[in-house]
């Protein structure tokens, strides 16, 4: 098993940035890509972005160009540097892990393992 406790979130203004960090314990991550996704209030589970053991990664259309994702292999860390953020970002903000390579890491389903979540509220 997995275990992930995502860190970093918090209050910041619009246009402001924070930086979420996601620590891997148990057994390794592996090959496996690891991702970011959010909920907020009443709304689904959506997929911000993604990245693979290779580095390649994958963002929501919303957040390209404003959010990076990185990941420590050597580590098993990822993480999520957001910047000009906006109250629509506003969420709590999940770390997910993949137990095995699929073809789309950008779903739910495809993702085995996940962390409690950090909140991440944006104000106006």
């Amino acid at each position: 098993q997995v275990q992930l406790v995502e860190s970093g979130g918090g209050l910041v203004q619009a246009g402001g940035s924070l930086s979420l960090s996601c620590a891997a314990s148990g057994r390794a991550v592996g090959v496996g890509a690891m991702a970011w996704f959010r909920q907020a209030p009443g709304k689904e589970r959506e997929f911000v972005a993604s990245i693979r053991h290779s580095g390649d990664t994958e963002y929501l259309h919303s957040v390209k160009g404003r959010f990076i994702i990185s990941r420590d292999n050597a580590r098993d860390r990822v993480y999520l540097q957001m910047n000009s953020l906006q109250p629509e970002d506003t969420a709590v903000y999940y770390c997910a892990a993949q137990s095995k390579i699929t073809l789309s890491i950008d779903t739910t389903g495809v993702f085995d393992y996940w962390g409690q979540g950090t909140k991440v509220t944006v104000s106006s």
